[in-house]
């Protein structure tokens, strides 16, 4: 019997309750790996998603939602690249498709808030957090790649930092939206890489981060 059509829904302001209902982490896994088959776009979820829950925990937050959260904001990436397609684009198909399957309003404006080319501010807890995260957990992931040990466990804060200066490493990456992030959670900067390092060590295992011998 095929299945009825959905409604399109049209991203805007207007709230929307979450019907889907916890626990999120494994929805939001099973959406990740329905839309991306890329191993690298997968494990950038999945080490944003660890930061999002490491913070959730500090802040007494819901760790269940926040991790779900760093899940889902690329979901998209892989089959919307083009960032100035508007709507056609990423985040926007991602966000549609959420809002029509109930993930609701908080979950889908945080996640165009991780994009500052949509004009969407990061105003809550989770939406800051997830600006923060997104840009410096791939930077210290790539910090802690080109090591010999290929290990984030033995990733310092210095060697982050260091890394920053050099403007050929991960030229991509955008060492102002990583400042900025601090800044948007009112905190230091080496507070915010080492709480991002910290998660990354908790997920190394999943992360590919867990390193290799080193031969002495």
């Amino acid at each position: 019997m095929s299945q009825p059509e959905r409604e399109a829904v049209t991203v805007s302001d207007q709230t929307v309750e979450r019907t889907v209902t916890p626990p999120y982490t494994p929805m939001a896994r099973e959406i990740l790996r329905e839309w991306v088959q890329t191993d690298s776009l997968r494990k950038h979820c999945e080490a944003v998603a660890a930061c999002m829950g490491h913070f959730a925990e500090k802040q007494g937050a819901d760790e269940d939602l926040w991790v779900a959260v760093g899940l889902l904001h690329d979901m998209d990436f892989e089959r919307y690249p083009d960032m100035d397609a508007g709507e056609a684009g990423h985040p926007y198909v991602g966000v549609r498709y959420l809002l029509e399957i109930g993930w609701g309003s908080e979950v889908t404006r945080a996640v165009l808030t991780h994009a500052d080319y949509t004009g969407v501010e990061p105003i809550s807890p989770m939406e800051r957090t997830l600006r923060a995260v997104d840009e410096l957990s791939g930077f210290v992931t790539a910090v802690a790649l080109v090591r010999p040990d290929k290990s984030v466990h033995t990733v310092q804060v210095s060697s982050v930092r260091k890394k920053m200066k050099d403007k050929a490493f991960a030229a991509k990456v955008s060492r102002d939206d990583i400042r900025e992030g601090a800044e948007l959670l009112d905190r230091p900067l080496d507070d915010v890489i080492q709480d991002v390092i910290d998660a990354l060590r908790a997920s190394a295992d999943r992360l590919g981060l867990q390193g290799i011998l080193v031969p002495v």
